[in-house]
């Protein structure tokens, strides 16, 4: 069954959820064993046999602990099962797509000047991402050391932007798509792809053909084409309106959104009321005799 982007995106946000849920249970059981570590039970044995705890106590402590135990690791496969499910909807749906090159590089640069900066809090700005002007200087370039030093200039913190690159490079998360990156001039990142990345990318496109990219929400569009007055005779700039609304529709839709064409032609019973009361006035006798009407734009004219 194929999958809306809310839909994506609303599995998105559960599988967020979820994983931020594991942690918590994750260090919830880290707490639980280390209180039924072996010190902690040479602690408890000690203080049995000095008479500070009792047996019916510790036994009553430990078979709580246990049964909490028991309910967090049950709860922890739930949540893991439905996070791979999640998961794995939302691959589905990423595969139904092209692989948005810079987006997906900007991501990975906006994560690691998260990592770098985590001072900025949620004022940490977007990766500014841009496609290489020359070959030698890689596939793609980050531009977003400059700004960050404007950024920390405004927050009374002196920056070099060739050290805010450095510490963006170093912070970058694993990923197969970059091969090497360079540092070069005031602070500019070039970005060279990997070779692997590129050829899978180009596999996939011949087996598959050209796919739109996974732009999230779809949305409806409403494109309005030539909308010619009907009681004129129509020309060649109709035509070209109508062609590149048409081009328009046909470019949205392959994106993935919902299209609406609309073509107005007016309110024509206005402009034929018109000609009917001006052939009126013109040749009152029309009904029995024709009026010697050649031309019907000019007649709308006078």
């Amino acid at each position: 069954m194929e999958l809306s982007p809310e839909e994506v995106e609303g599995f998105a946000r559960q599988t967020l959820k979820s994983e931020e849920r594991v942690k918590e249970m994750e260090a919830e059981l880290l707490k639980l064993q280390s209180l039924c570590s072996d010190s902690a039970l040479r602690e408890i044995s000690e203080d049995m046999v000095t008479g500070e705890i009792s047996e019916e106590l510790v036994t009553g402590e430990l078979a709580t602990l246990r049964a909490e135990n028991a309910k967090l690791r049950y709860r922890c496969n739930i949540l893991s099962r439905a996070v791979e499910a999640e998961e794995r909807k939302a691959n589905t749906m990423k595969k139904a797509h092209m692989l948005d090159i810079i987006g997906s590089l900007t991501d990975l640069f906006t994560e690691a000047i998260k990592s770098a900066f985590p001072e900025l809090g949620g004022k940490t700005p977007q990766a500014v991402m841009s496609v290489a002007t020359n070959p030698k200087f890689g596939d793609y370039q980050c531009n977003s050391a400059m700004g960050l030093v404007q950024a920390f200039k405004g927050a009374g913190v002196k920056a070099n932007p060739r050290e805010i690159a450095s510490k963006i490079v170093e912070a970058l998360p694993p990923n197969d798509t970059i091969a090497k990156t360079e540092i070069a001039g005031p602070g500019f990142i070039n970005i060279f792809l990997s070779k692997d990345f590129v050829a899978s990318q180009l596999q996939t496109m011949l087996v598959e053909g050209v796919r739109a990219p996974y732009l999230g929400e779809r949305k409806r569009v409403i494109v309005d084409f030539s909308s010619p007055n009907i009681a004129k005779e129509m020309h060649v700039g109709h035509l070209r309106s109508t062609i590149i609304g048409d081009s328009i529709s046909n470019l949205c839709e392959f994106l993935g959104h919902d299209v609406v064409r609309v073509n107005h032609v007016g309110d024509w019973g206005t402009q034929f009321g018109m000609l009917i009361a001006h052939l009126q006035d013109k040749f009152p006798n029309y009904v029995k005799e024709s009026p010697p009407i050649a031309d019907l734009q000019a007649f709308y004219k006078v």
